[in-house]
């Protein structure tokens, strides 16, 4: 066979795999056609009402009124056609349109003489007589963004997320002059920890996913995110251990430094709901919530410089230097300034919920990191992983997180 006659047998197996490539889609796009056309199923449609499922995603109270973001996640479009304002019917201006189409969304205007720390029920009823409610539990101004609001805001989620987590980092010199024999308790007093964060993440994220459109499918977007984040942090460790990152940074650094993305992840989700609660005035005790946030989340510094204390990886290794704990800190903070900033001025519980997600993935690695630590600790002992001083210390990681958030409950 000549290389003329190979060239085009080569091009017409090309030509052939595009064509077979092109068959599926064609007949899609075929069938497609039908049903948008011929609507072969006005059958099972007629004379039945349209179903209607919109989503009061945030009410904002302004000094005229209300003001109110709703979006459509059902089917069909939905007209609203009035509104109720404490049981009495109230005038309004919506936009775009009266009509919400699938998936769209509308603000609707309410001007409405509202009283200061009072709740007030919002109505919608729709051209079908179909109503959804919004409400607002104390009535006080929804603070617009600003120079002094974005540096309040930052200053909130500073306050509850960097400060706790530094104060707790405080304890490693202490920790560390307790010596080899109290590393597995410390060890699973970290585990107790993070296993308390990853199932309250969780739990957080089925919270928002309730906020959410059905269609979106809130729960599972959540374990999505979850699972991508876990294997996108799998594939960075194996990379570390066999690349350039495995001389620039320790085991003990590594996994700290995992551990600090975890709870950093965690304290955005935090965040997120401190900046909503003081935005729509959910939070008149807000002193007494940023105490208990920063009690809550100290403990969080301990479980940050755990796996840099002598011994932890089984490896020898240095003091690590401040600027590594000043990152580690930082890391672990200063997401809940971000997460204060979004939940106070836009209220996004999709954005939230992603996030949650992710958190819900990378506090997951960091257990299974830390458990490998714990049982390297324990083969290292010639002991077993379930000692009382293990289970003594998970039990106590727990038990701290549990008591300290009753105070943010």
């Amino acid at each position: 066979m000549t290389t003329i006659e190979r060239e085009q047998q080569s091009s017409g197996s090309r030509l052939s795999l595009v064509l077979l490539f092109l068959i599926p889609l064609a007949a899609l796009g075929l069938m497609l056609s039908i049903f948008a056309f011929t609507n072969p199923l006005a059958l099972f449609t007629a004379d039945l009402p349209p179903i209607e499922d919109l989503t009061v995603e945030a009410v904002r109270v302004t000094p005229d009124g209300f003001e109110a973001v709703l979006v459509n996640g059902g089917p069909d479009p939905v007209t609203i056609a009035q509104v109720l304002v404490d049981e009495a019917y109230w005038q309004f201006e919506i936009s775009p349109s009266e009509t919400i189409p699938r998936l769209g969304s509308a603000t609707i205007a309410i001007p409405y003489p509202w009283v200061e720390t009072e709740p007030h029920e919002i109505v919608f009823i729709t051209s079908t007589g179909t109503t959804f409610v919004g409400e607002v539990a104390i009535a006080t101004e929804t603070p617009t963004p600003g120079v002094r609001e974005f540096f309040a805001y930052g200053l909130l989620g500073f306050y509850v997320g960097v400060v706790p987590v530094a104060l707790g980092m405080l304890w490693y010199a202490p920790l560390r002059r307790l010596g080899r024999k109290w590393l597995g308790f410390i060890l699973a007093l970290t585990l107790g920890l993070l296993v308390f964060l990853l199932i309250d993440t969780l739990v957080d994220a089925f919270e928002v996913s309730e906020e959410l459109p059905a269609v979106f499918q809130g729960i599972p977007l959540i374990f999505f995110a979850a699972l991508l984040t876990w294997l996108v942090l799998l594939a960075i460790g194996s990379r570390r251990e066999k690349g350039r990152l495995a001389k620039r940074f320790s085991p003990a650094v590594y996994v700290a430094f995992l551990i600090a993305l975890g709870i950093g992840l965690h304290n955005l989700g935090e965040g997120l709901a401190i900046g909503a609660a003081f935005s729509f005035g959910e939070a008149a005790l807000g002193t007494f919530l940023v105490i208990g946030f920063t009690l809550h989340n100290i403990t969080e510094g301990v479980g940050i410089v755990a796996p840099l204390l002598p011994g932890s990886t089984g490896e020898a290794q240095a003091r690590p230097r401040l600027r590594v704990f000043v990152i580690l800190a930082l890391l672990a903070g200063v997401p809940a300034m971000f997460g204060a900033w979004i939940g106070g001025f836009a209220n996004a519980p999709l954005l939230g919920l992603v996030f949650l997600g992710i958190g819900v993935g990378a506090i997951f690695q960091v257990v299974v990191e830390v458990g490998r630590l714990l049982w390297n600790y324990a083969q290292a002992e010639e002991t077993t992983v379930a000692s009382w001083a293990n289970v003594s210390g998970f039990l106590v990681g727990i038990g701290i997180m549990y008591a300290t958030a009753l105070l943010v409950s």
